[in-house]
């Protein structure tokens, strides 16, 4: 089993099967009230400049960290249209840690695990990278800025 063998939901709640993506696919948790939410901004420069070369850019909707998600799905489109011109997809909001944490995240926690071995994302805009053949090859933290990824995004890219 792989990443792209999972099926999430899009905004409006269609399934998206992971396999239509031939590239590298980087996810995010994101949220529109956080300190990192501006983000997004590096987010969309990297699917704007690698998106043609392959690379999709996922964000995943999440409130479970202080509350910082609490819009619906259209309030949160329009946050993201509005305020950072965001074109790539952000998907239906979930949960990506405890009992109810979805099970794509369930899998890409577990295959790459954070500092110590802990699967628990700790905040909002966690990043993974998955390559084309869907193997987990990365995990960011919150803290790492979207343009910092570039030299592991390129790898992929070849």
């Amino acid at each position: 089993m792989n990443a792209k063998d999972f099926t999430v939901r899009a905004a409006d709640g269609k399934n998206i099967l992971l396999t239509e993506f031939d590239g590298p696919i980087l996810v995010v948790n994101v949220a529109s009230k956080c300190g990192f939410t501006p983000q997004y901004e590096g987010l969309e420069a990297l699917a704007r400049e690698y998106g043609p070369k392959g690379l999709t850019v996922l964000g995943f909707p999440c409130n479970q960290f202080g509350g910082q998600e609490p819009g619906d799905a259209a309030e949160i489109a329009n946050f993201c249209s509005l305020t950072y011109n965001v074109t790539f997809p952000v998907l239906a909001k979930v949960d990506v840690n405890g009992d109810g944490a979805d099970p794509f995240f369930k899998f890409i926690k577990k295959e790459r695990p954070g500092v110590l071995g802990s699967q628990a994302i700790k905040w909002n805009f966690t990043k993974f990278l998955i390559d084309s053949d869907g193997k987990v090859v990365s995990r960011f933290a919150s803290t790492d800025k979207p343009e910092s990824l570039k030299p592991a995004i390129e790898k992929l890219l070849g």
